[in-house]
């Protein structure tokens, strides 16, 4: 069966397992006997927010357009990236799934399907620690914040175009909500547990199907052994500068050694309903609800 061509958004919180899904991707797509080098994923369908490629399809110096103006003209960018499409192009997204002022997805509607990739709240706020090089209290403070926006300072002009994020919550219910695209929501923890089945999951419901003998590959060649060797011997190229090692542990539940009682209560109090919603498990014995999409 062959996929069929188009958009297929993989967006997520930072932080939460995006990169582990597109190297298992392109491990997949690959089918060598050997893992694919990590250096090489802008290859196997890009990201959303690349500088780069919006400058390439409008032809215009973005350096002279304002955020607001870049994204007004973000939808017709990938309704040229779908239309080009000869193959399924899965596309890392950290945007919110947010409208422009005349109620137009700044996503655009010419995607065929999103995997909406979510992880533990506190887990996510001692990596976005490490990945950015600042302090817990700062990581928790930015997944808070409904106006957090990645690529933003107006004076330094970034590789990728700003992102507005909404903060954790806003960020999983803009995704959850919208009815423009078709969604399925997978738990990073759920893939640490059983990645053969969420893996399988996600490609059947992208219509993507592959044999168990090439996902199982692929997930063997996306283990964080084997990103973390690669990264140790030849780095890896989106790593932020002076931050820790871009692949750590992968570990779930790692924040209950690392977060104070005080950093706790701040994401949970924050946070609270929509961690319920999405299953995770809160404090005082209350057990989560079954989470969405699974």
């Amino acid at each position: 069966m062959i996929a069929p061509a188009g958009i297929v958004w993989l967006a997520s919180f930072p932080k939460s397992g995006n990169t582990w899904f597109r190297i298992f991707l392109a491990n997949l797509a690959a089918g060598e006997n050997g893992p694919a080098d990590i250096n090489m994923l802008d290859e196997r369908g890009g990201i959303a927010s690349s500088r780069h490629e919006f400058e390439a399809a409008t032809m215009l110096d973005s350096s002279l357009l304002s955020h607001d103006d870049i994204d007004g003209l973000r939808p017709r960018v990938y309704e040229h990236i779908a239309g080009e499409a000869r193959e399924q192009r899965w596309i890392k997204v950290h945007d919110a799934y947010t409208a422009l002022p005349d109620g137009e997805p700044m996503l655009g509607r010419s995607a065929r399907a999103a995997i909406y990739l979510v992880r533990d709240p506190r887990d996510v706020a001692v990596s976005l620690s490490h990945h950015n090089n600042i302090p817990i209290d700062s990581a928790i403070a930015r997944m808070n914040d409904r106006g957090s926006a990645f690529s933003r300072k107006p004076k330094d002009l970034a590789q990728q175009l700003r992102q507005k994020l909404l903060g954790w919550s806003g960020h999983a219910a803009s995704w959850i909500d919208q009815m423009d695209v078709p969604v399925h929501v997978v738990r990073y923890e759920a893939l640490r547990a059983d990645p053969m089945a969420h893996f399988s999951a996600a490609l059947v419901f992208a219509g993507r199907p592959a044999t168990n003998d090439a996902i199982a590959r692929a997930i063997r060649h996306a283990d964080f052994s084997e990103l973390q060797r690669q990264e140790r011997e030849k780095g890896f190229a989106e790593r932020q500068s002076r931050s820790a090692p871009f692949f750590r542990s992968g570990r779930v539940g790692g924040w209950q050694d690392v977060l104070s009682a005080e950093q706790v209560a701040r994401i949970e109090g924050a946070h609270a309903p929509m961690m319920y919603r999405l299953g995770y498990s809160m404090p005082g014995g209350r057990s989560p609800c079954k989470p969405v999409g699974l």
